[in-house]
């Protein structure tokens, strides 16, 4: 074994092979070892026993809108890296939109790295975006480090980044699936958008009438096809739909390249809870009903739904008015998602063995980061520690997001962070924020 600078000790370490008692010796940034509890500290290194409090690799979120450079006021890298660390969370994968300018070409690649290089707490790595017009970019965007490239279906919200009609998408996915890349899709069909009843104001039942699970449906069905024609590689991202699993499922067991993700807030918030003006409830895809919650826990046990990533969307209060249809849709998250998820899944008789697959192996196998994800040998030594007994009430004043809108508030939740560690440095601690030593990542890292 290498040079060993740290034993992080735990009677309850969650590994691939189950939750077990265990040092784990820390070379370098590196685990180089998971051992017996009581192995002996090597001569020189540092032994840090957190006792019951159970150890998890850290959390991989590979779904974040960071906004920065260009609407730093929403959020920034500073805040959104702060808050992951407290939430547990040692690697994020950035949106290419809502900054200015959008992750679309190389040029402005660089820029966002140059912005995030001194602000990140935690790892960070970019997707790219696909646009109408930027084809002739995706290559370059891939051999400059994206781990792929989102669209959207139906208008995102943002005049800078544009939605891709069927045409579009298939010349996209045909340009990625030459060099094995990855399309991430925002699946709502607009026509069916268009065709839904269209009321402004404060009631959430008139907001979920106009996004309709069969624009969801609709279009996962037509990327399945696409996917199937052009042999790409495709994720549906934020699935709230539960009547688009039968779709994904038949279409994984004939060999499609697909994978999904779910969300904290579709897996732990109703239809049935959200007050009349309450925006912060409001997202795109929407909060659906609780009969449709169980279905996508059902999804999310049974595999066809792979992780359960954030969609952290922050905007600033302002834009979160009253009114569903013109608010800014968008839920804060980033800091609350272990906790959220965890009490629901053990209302629902799930272990954080289940969690650790669905928030830290999961999307770290979907971005092919191959050193995060689970404690063994050789990954990351990233972890993430919990006392899973001790519940909080979130209050946003508590929060390390910029814009302290939460649709969690006033909630009870169970589990809270005591310390998050990034290559064996703890970066985290009841609170306490380190100053930023995270890493810009590329694919393949």
């Amino acid at each position: 074994m290498p040079e060993v600078q740290l034993v992080l000790r735990s009677t309850r370490v969650i590994t691939p092979e189950g939750t077990t008692p265990a040092s784990i010796a820390v070379s370098d940034g590196t685990i180089a070892g998971v051992l017996p509890y009581d192995a002996e500290v090597p001569a020189g290194a540092r032994l840090e026993d957190v006792g019951d409090d159970v150890v998890l690799p850290g959390l991989v979120d590979t779904h974040v809108h960071v906004n920065d450079p260009g609407r730093t006021e929403w959020e920034g890298f500073w805040t959104a890296t702060r808050a992951a660390a407290a939430g547990g969370i040692t690697t994020l994968l950035d949106m290419p939109l809502n900054s200015l300018p959008p992750t679309t070409t190389v040029e402005h690649l660089r820029i966002k790295q140059e912005v995030a290089r001194t602000k990140a707490h935690i790892d960070v790595g970019f997707w790219g975006g696909a646009l109408p017009d930027n084809v002739k970019d995706l290559r370059p965007l891939f051999d400059a480090g994206v781990f792929g490239f989102k669209c959207f279906l139906s208008p995102s919200g943002v005049d800078e980044f544009p939605q891709l009609d069927q045409e579009q998408l298939a010349n996209s996915l045909a340009e990625i699936a030459g060099f094995d890349g990855l399309m991430i899709v925002h699946a709502e069909d607009p026509h069916h958008l268009d065709a839904a009843p269209q009321k402004p104001g404060e009631k959430y039942a008139d907001f979920l009438a106009s996004r309709p699970r069969d624009a969801e449906n609709t279009a996962i069905e037509n990327l399945i096809d696409q996917a199937r024609r052009l042999n790409a590689r495709v994720h549906v991202l934020h699935l709230s739909s539960s009547d688009a699993l039968p779709l994904i499922r038949a279409a994984k067991a004939e060999g499609v390249k697909i994978t999904v993700e779910s969300c904290p807030h579709f897996l732990t918030l109703t239809a049935e809870e959200v007050p009349d003006g309450a925006t912060e409830f409001k997202c795109c895809p929407p909060i659906r009903e609780a009969s449709n919650q169980d279905a996508l826990w059902d999804g999310l046990i049974d595999g066809t739904i792979d992780c359960v990533v954030s969609d952290h969307s922050p905007s600033t209060a302002d834009l979160k008015t009253a009114d569903f249809a013109s608010a800014w849709g968008g839920i804060s998250s980033l800091q609350l998602g272990l906790p959220a998820i965890w009490t629901e899944a053990r209302r629902r008789g799930r272990s954080l063995e289940d969690v650790v697959r669905w928030m830290a192996e999961g999307p770290a196998r979907l971005a092919g980061l191959d050193r995060k994800g689970a404690i063994e040998v050789g990954r990351d030594a990233d972890f993430a520690v919990l006392d899973p007994e001790a519940t909080f009430t979130v209050d946003p004043a508590d929060l390390e997001h910029r814009n302290r809108v939460t649709a969690y508030a006033g909630k009870t939740l169970h589990g809270v962070v005591t310390s998050t560690w990034l290559r064996g440095e703890r970066i985290a601690d009841r609170g306490n924020l380190a100053e930023p030593t995270g890493r810009l990542l590329a694919r393949g890292d």
